[in-house]
């Protein structure tokens, strides 16, 4: 299967503070290189300022990278071409209530993106408002409701409505599944999945939480003070780690996989 999204040595520097000629960088991302295809989920893993985090925001087009480049269905993603990246590339944060304008209803907050993004009537607009709050769970008469007017697991539904309302290709997850308890999780995880199948698209899962990324990824690549210390099948690299560092996360979560 082709690749959708393919990273080539992708990396960040910061210039710290000092005079031009003194001035030192700071590498918050090594050089890095990935693929994902449609219908699968790749995780990124790694413990706080490992990386993950500017990973996302360079994808995202949030911030330019250092070097290298990102190419979506063999197209390379300009920087600054935030249209582009907007249509194709979408974010859902861990913290939905932050992320929700709360003086807009949701038909407002649903319908920014599309009027700033597709040349669709008002009547077409509101038709796919309607149709993709039902798509993640929710009824169209929510429309006119407040984002305070809803539950945690259901902001969390709305943001996943305004992320896929582009019909994206690619969706990034930074933590998004973590402040969920665990029945909420467990359905906004099959929810994921069957929005996955429908729209065939790729996840960039990010996330500290191995059991998460056991149930929801396909491929696991683990970070660690912005350099990639081992990738590869879920599975696999969770039941036989190679790095001690994998190794640590697994034990610091006291994470077993089941023998079969």
């Amino acid at each position: 299967m082709t690749s959708l999204l393919q990273v080539s040595n992708l990396s960040k520097s910061y210039k710290l503070d000092g005079f031009w000629f003194n001035r030192k960088s700071v590498s918050a991302l090594e050089p890095l290189s990935f693929e994902i295809q449609a219908y699968k989920t790749l995780a990124i893993v790694g413990e706080t300022a490992s990386g993950k985090s500017t990973l996302a925001k360079l994808l995202v087009g949030a911030e330019k990278p250092t070097t290298g480049n990102i190419k979506l269905n063999g197209q390379r993603l300009q920087h600054g071409n935030f249209k582009q990246r907007c249509q194709h590339i979408r974010m859902i944060f861990q913290d939905s209530g932050t992320t929700l304008n709360p003086s807009l209803t949701i038909q407002q907050l649903l319908d920014e993106p599309l009027r700033l993004n597709t040349d669709l009537t008002e009547l077409a607009r509101n038709k796919l408002i309607r149709e993709t709050l039902q798509k993640v769970g929710l009824l169209g008469e929510h429309m006119s409701f407040y984002p305070h007017m809803f539950s945690g697991g259901q902001k969390q539904r709305i943001s996943l409505a305004r992320a896929i309302i582009l019909k994206p290709q690619v969706i990034i997850l930074d933590e998004a599944l973590a402040a969920l308890d665990p029945s909420l999780r467990s359905q906004m995880i099959n929810l994921l999945l069957d929005l996955q199948q429908q729209m065939g698209l790729a996840y960039i899962l990010i996330s500290h939480n191995l059991g998460i990324v056991r149930h929801f990824s396909d491929k696991m690549m683990v970070l660690c003070k912005g350099r990639v210390l081992e990738v590869g099948d879920t599975q696999q690299l969770l039941r036989n780690p190679q790095h001690k560092y994998t190794k640590k996360l697994i034990m610091n979560q006291h994470f077993k996989l089941p023998k079969n």
